[in-house]
């Protein structure tokens, strides 16, 4: 039986599924299957301290007990040489965040295969998940990828569905997709391996673009319609977080629901009224429910709570978002 050496290219939890799948599965297709390093994104401070912290996938990695590279580039001669010199048979790419030169996707013998959180062409780039919850988009998924030099622009070898629910967060939809991938991946082997068809190619009239998210998104603006802003709140959850301000001071919502998507009659970003189950909040079209909420430097907590807080009655008179 030959031996089928895979690089690991992952660096955050979503990563690590696949790398466990690999691991777990030391035979595919008649073949053995041997993780001979992975590549992962160099430690980075996090934290309030500032502590160089390792990636999940090289925690991971180093648990297996499996080499572990973590060059700043690829573009680099010398990582050139150390990824030739593990004689790859195939990459395999999840969440990696360094670009892949032709080179690289040239040296292993059945190239490098990228495990997608979409349904490609939709959502190539960086925040596939977030940008499909941000679109209303009522089902996503997992490519399996033949990468090239474009962006997610490769061939597909297999694609897994997912539903979006009306309440899936970011986090959420991360945590059905993550495994999904591991999924997908081991059921596309085979056929890349003995390399049985032709991967599907995409349709570049139906690409769009899933770009990283900035900060400076989260800010809420409350002319948009209460569906959007809601769809928003999601997509920016558990970063980078949607955000109001309310009398110069910022305000985190964590979650909300649209109660009405009619026009509103008071300015966008007025409240309008404070129940037990939430604030409500004018929009550009419709209003908004918010359900839990975070003031600098607090904990999350109930919107009533929050209002409570403030003084505010059932119906606050002057209390406005920004």
């Amino acid at each position: 039986m030959s031996t089928l050496r895979v690089v690991y290219c992952g660096t955050p939890e979503f990563a690590v599924f696949g790398l466990d799948a690999l691991a777990a599965s030391p035979e595919i297709a008649g073949h053995n299957i041997e993780v001979v390093a992975v590549y992962t994104q160099p430690d980075r401070p996090a934290g309030r301290g500032k502590k160089l912290t390792a990636s999940p996938v090289k925690n991971r990695a180093l648990e297996l007990g499996l080499p572990v590279e973590q060059p700043h580039s690829l573009k680099d001669p010398q990582a050139q040489n150390t990824l030739a010199a593990y004689q790859p048979d195939l990459l395999v790419v999840a969440a990696y965040g360094l670009l892949l030169p032709a080179f690289v996707l040239d040296t292993p013998r059945l190239g490098a295969i990228n495990i997608h959180a979409s349904l490609l062409p939709r959502w190539r780039g960086a925040a596939p998940i977030n940008r499909a919850i941000a679109a209303g988009d009522q089902q996503t998924g997992i490519t399996i990828m033949q990468m090239a030099l474009g962006l997610d622009t490769g061939a597909m070898w297999h694609k897994a569905y997912v539903d979006i629910s009306v309440d899936d967060t970011a986090k959420t939809l991360h945590d059905k997709l993550a495994p999904l991938g591991a999924e997908a991946l081991l059921e596309s082997l085979p056929a890349i391996i003995n390399q049985s068809y032709q991967p599907e190619l995409q349709d570049e009239s139906q690409a769009c673009y899933a770009h990283k998210l900035k900060k400076s998104e989260a800010l809420i603006d409350w002319n948009e319609s209460a569906v959007q802003i809601e769809r928003n709140i999601r997509a920016f959850n558990p970063w980078p977080v949607a955000q109001t301000t309310l009398n110069g001071e910022p305000v985190r919502i964590w979650q909300a629901s649209v109660m009405a998507d009619d026009p509103a009659t008071a300015k966008p970003g007025t409240v309008l009224a404070v129940s037990s189950d939430g604030v409500l909040v004018a929009t550009g079209a419709g209003v908004l429910s918010l359900q839990t909420v975070q003031r600098a430097g607090k904990k999350t907590m109930p919107a009533p709570d929050f209002a409570h807080g403030l003084g505010w009655g059932r119906y606050p008179q002057g209390a406005s978002f920004e």
